[in-house]
Order: structure tokens, then sequence, then C-alpha cells
């Protein structure tokens, strides 16, 4: 009785290392991913951040508005290929306080909206699967003209 007592407690040896190992890959996989979701969603936060005030920002100094539309598109350009976004994913948009036509009036506010979509990591480019699991991010700033900024 003793013998075969000993014999089916050898005969499980070694399998808890394989089921820790298991169910480890099982439980680290979905966190791994996790962590690498989470990090492209907040550098893509970061990104349409800066991008909008930069561009907010540039816009109000410049001299005029061909100009300072012309700064704003490379300001959001450059803030996006700084965090390895596609600039040309990006949609810009410009609005001017009170709906006037002119933006760059003395003490006028003027408002950059920037939307692009942010695609998960690891998702394939076949069956346009990357277009549908992307998270849009928008992010708008608001920036015055300086009250000498309509003089000239």
């Amino acid at each position: 009785m003793l013998r075969s007592n000993r014999c089916s407690r050898w005969s499980e040896a070694g399998s808890a290392s394989l089921e820790f190992i298991t169910a480890g890959m099982i439980l680290l996989v979905p966190l791994v991913y996790l962590v690498l979701a989470l990090s492209a969603l907040q550098g893509g936060a970061l990104a349409v951040e800066g991008a909008a005030r930069q561009a907010a920002r540039v816009y109000v100094q410049a001299p005029d508005e061909g100009t300072a539309t012309a700064r704003a598109h490379r300001a959001v350009a450059f803030a996006l290929s700084d965090y390895g976004l596609d600039p040309g994913d990006a949609e810009v948009q410009i609005e001017c306080a009170g709906g006037t036509s002119r933006c760059l009036t003395s003490r006028g506010l003027v408002t950059v909206t920037v939307r692009i979509g942010i695609a998960l990591p690891l998702v394939p480019d076949m069956l346009a699967l990357n277009q549908s699991a992307s998270v849009p991010m928008t992010a708008a700033s608001t920036q015055m003209v300086s009250r000498f900024g309509g003089l000239g």
C-alpha cells in the first residue's frame, strides 16, 4: 500500500512548474498587450494636446492669416511626427471667436482643434481592421491674439 502511494506522488512530479508557466503565460500576454495599448493611447493624447497648443501659439503670433494657417499646419505636423504619428491622418480646424472672418484681430480668440485616430498596437492591416481598431483623439487649444496683433 505504501508503494502505490509513492508511485502516484512521483507521477505528478514536475507538473506544478508546467501549470505555473501555462497560467503565467495566459495572464502575462494580455497584461503586456494592455500596457502596450495604454502607452500608445497616452502617447497619442500627448501628441494631439501638444500639437493643438503649439498650433494655436504660432497662429496668434503670425503677421497675417495665410502665414498663420501655414505655420499652424506645420506645427501640427512637427508635433505629431515627434510622436511617430502620420501628420496626413490629422484633421486641423481653426476657428475664431465670435464667428468673424478675420482671426488676427486685436485681443481676438483663436481656437485650434486637432483630431486623429490612434491605432491600437499589433492589429493587422489586412481587411481594414486597423481602421476600426483605432481610438479617436481630439484636443483643442485657445489662444488670445496680442492687443497689438491686429495693427499690421
